[in-house]
């Protein structure tokens, strides 16, 4: 049971007087008292509720996550595994014009990165051309050499892509790096519009917000296309490596939206390249596996051998032909973070086009030169590990200690080619309801793209917010949250 401990009750109306605008591109307000146009109906809501109704929304949304389980797991973490995903109350809000730029944009840098992933695993053109070093390709830690010649279903090697995209200080949407392996939060994006929809009812039919229901099933129908010919009506599994991983959450809610099994890799067998899995009724054949666990433990006969993620013989009956993958194996290769460097390229190079969506500026520490830079000024710079995810081993060089940045200038010269460096960006803000009171706090946006039979991108996405007063992380590993995003009808 959530209890109310704040009995106080000042008005939304003095919280929004000491909202502080910081300097970043705020999603609300032009200046203060001067909302944005697509937030006027909710600063009037918010204007007649106090902090007591406030947080009896709060409450009872917080209630709902934890009566759905909507959880996700902490390594590490002394205070126990599993929590409740931090989810703040008032959503996120985009135009229409703004979602048609960003539809365009995804749709544009995923059909480009799907032709990077068929070339290099092939004819290799972009590499022979010099548009893309093939140096930075092959040094790939995710680059499958395995792949290389095998035919992926409808050439097809990215099938969910979670693209993470920031505002710049002129408030246009750049892309600050794709997510092609396994995306995760998708499931936060679909519970959160839930809850919200009971919370403010009124105010969402008002505000004529997209829907986003349809995400479960539009994905299994792009799962389905992918299916090897002949199969007409295939068997889909969601394969996840198990409860304890820190997404099963969504595994589990996924597989259940989607009426598909569940299995983990014991579940699985494989006879004469064929791919089965086990049921009270005994073997089924399975046509397409969701995948949410990493390529070097999907199959030990050819990975990493002393796994038990995944099953002997699945990568020699994805060779024949008898099983598809999403995403396919090898997609790695483009979600390095220095390979993303050259996704504009890739744009002009395969589609003869100019990028929608720009990218954030990103030095390669493997050049001398920019890494003589960055090392000399690392205290502007927010340092990743190319491979990196969750926010972890990076440096965020004006929140960082001189010791900080002298371990991290260490292992930049130690290992050059696995990281990049991007300038400080002051992430845009929104308003959140925060012990109490409305306050800003930095957010980013992760949509998720489909690409099967045709591509498509649900209108809205997962709305990232650093919930510590200050902080540029939206990992919910490191205090970050979520909060619902709405995309307006017009």
């Amino acid at each position: 049971m959530i209890i109310d401990t704040d009995a106080s009750d000042h008005s939304a109306e003095q919280a929004f007087r000491r909202y502080e605008l910081n300097g970043a591109y705020d999603e609300m307000f032009h200046t203060v008292d001067h909302p944005r146009k697509q937030y006027r109906q909710l600063y009037a809501q918010l204007l007649t509720l106090g902090a007591g109704e406030l947080r009896r929304s709060k409450q009872e949304a917080d209630q709902s996550f934890f009566n759905q389980g909507i959880t996700f797991n902490v390594y590490g973490s002394e205070k126990g595994t599993e929590r409740i995903f931090p989810h703040d109350l008032l959503p996120r809000i985009i135009t229409a014009a703004e979602w048609e730029i960003i539809e365009r944009g995804l749709t544009q840098r995923i059909t480009a990165l799907n032709l990077f992933l068929q070339d290099v695993y092939h004819e290799a053109k972009i590499l022979e051309d010099g548009v893309v070093p093939g140096n930075i390709v092959y040094s790939c830690k995710h680059y499958r050499r395995e792949m290389r010649g095998i035919k992926v279903p409808r050439n097809v090697y990215v099938t969910v892509v979670g693209t993470d995209l920031i505002r710049n200080p002129a408030g246009n949407f750049v892309v600050l790096e794709d997510n092609l392996r396994v995306p995760s939060g998708v499931s936060y994006m679909l519970t959160s519009r839930r809850v919200m929809k009971q919370i403010f009812p009124a105010l969402f039919r008002k505000c004529r917000v997209r829907p986003i229901e349809q995400y479960s099933q539009a994905l299994l129908s792009t799962l389905r296309s992918l299916a090897p010919e002949g199969r007409s009506e295939p068997t889909v599994v969601l394969l996840t490596p198990g409860a304890y991983n820190s997404a099963y959450f969504e595994h589990a809610y996924l597989a259940r939206q989607m009426g598909i099994e569940l299995v983990e890799g014991r579940d699985l067998l494989v006879h004469d390249n064929v791919v089965y899995m086990r049921t009270t009724f005994g073997l089924q054949r399975v046509d397409v596996i969701y995948r949410r666990i990493d390529d070097d433990y999907l199959d030990p006969l050819v990975f990493e051998h002393d796994s038990a993620l995944g099953a002997v013989g699945l990568f020699n009956a994805y060779r024949a032909g008898n099983i598809a993958f999403a995403n396919a194996l090898g997609t790695g290769v483009a979600d390095d973070k220095a390979i993303y460097s050259y996704v504009p390229k890739m744009i002009r190079y395969y589609l003869n086009q100019d990028p929608i969506l720009e990218n954030v500026e990103t030095l390669l520490m493997s050049d001398s030169a920019q890494r003589d830079h960055v090392c000399q000024k690392l205290d502007q710079y927010v340092v990743k590990a190319v491979g990196g995810s969750g926010g972890y081993g990076m440096l965020i060089g004006p929140h960082s200690t001189q010791q900080e940045r002298a371990e991290m200038r260490q292992r930049i010269l130690a290992e050059p080619r696995n990281y990049v460096a991007q300038p400080t960006i002051n992430l845009s803000t929104a308003p959140c309801f925060v012990d109490g009171t409305i306050e800003p706090r930095h957010v980013d946006l992760r949509p998720y793209v489909l690409y099967g039979e045709n591509i498509t991108i649900v209108p809205g996405g997962l709305t990232r917010v650093a919930l510590r007063k200050g902080s540029l992380v939206v990992n919910s590993s490191q205090g970050g949250g979520s909060k619902d995003t709405w995309v307006l009808q017009n």
